[in-house]
């Protein structure tokens, strides 16, 4: 019984690093320091956390649609995702307080570094007419982007998964604006849109 569990933080142990994780470290985290200006590694933005979220409004009618997204999420990021539910009341929408809306997932370290890595190089090219995405950012210099259909993601099975879901996903940095977490954004990888005028 001991072994199992034992096994796998060995394996953990033995110094596995996500490849993007060890690509900051050494690439983009000098490249920061240079173009910001800055001497402590510490004060350069990083990556803290990614959010995914899946609206699911069709759960309001029947249960089974939450189940399903709840199952596509949690393939889709490696982690078991959580039921997100109304906090309040709105008669118009037909919505009672605590009733399920939604999944949601918070990936943190290695999943998080490995998550970015099969979105950016993955993911994202399987998106029909892709040209890249909006530099959407909070103000904070985190970035906020959305997906028309979770179908995009290689973990779906579309015949178990029948009805295609929208998805937010949250790229939540450190970075003190958005100048700092564009720049964070774009020495990772990530592929914005290329403005008009520029090459």
């Amino acid at each position: 019984m001991t072994d199992k569990k034992e096994t796998k933080k060995t394996v953990k142990a033995e110094g596995y690093q996500p490849r993007l994780k060890a690509y900051y470290k050494e690439n983009v985290l000098p490249a920061l320091l240079k173009d910001l200006g800055v001497k402590s590694p510490m004060a350069a933005p990083k990556l803290e956390k990614i959010v995914i979220n899946i609206g699911v409004a069709d759960a309001k009618e029947d249960i089974k649609f939450l189940d399903i997204a709840r199952e596509d999420l949690s393939n889709i990021a490696g982690q078991l995702a959580q039921v997100r539910r109304a906090k309040k009341s709105i008669s118009n929408f037909k919505l009672r307080e605590g009733m399920p809306i939604g999944v949601r997932v918070t990936l943190r370290g290695d999943k998080m570094y490995e998550f970015f890595d099969r979105f950016v190089n993955i993911v994202a090219p399987r998106i029909r007419d892709f040209q890249g995405f909006g530099k959407c950012f909070d103000g904070r210099g985190n970035l906020n982007i959305g997906i028309r259909e979770h179908y995009v993601f290689p973990e779906i099975d579309v015949e178990k998964s029948p009805k295609a879901h929208g998805m937010n996903i949250s790229f939540v940095t450190t970075a003190k604006n958005d100048a700092d977490g564009t720049k964070l954004m774009e020495f990772m990888g990530f592929p914005f849109r290329k403005e008009k005028g520029t090459k």
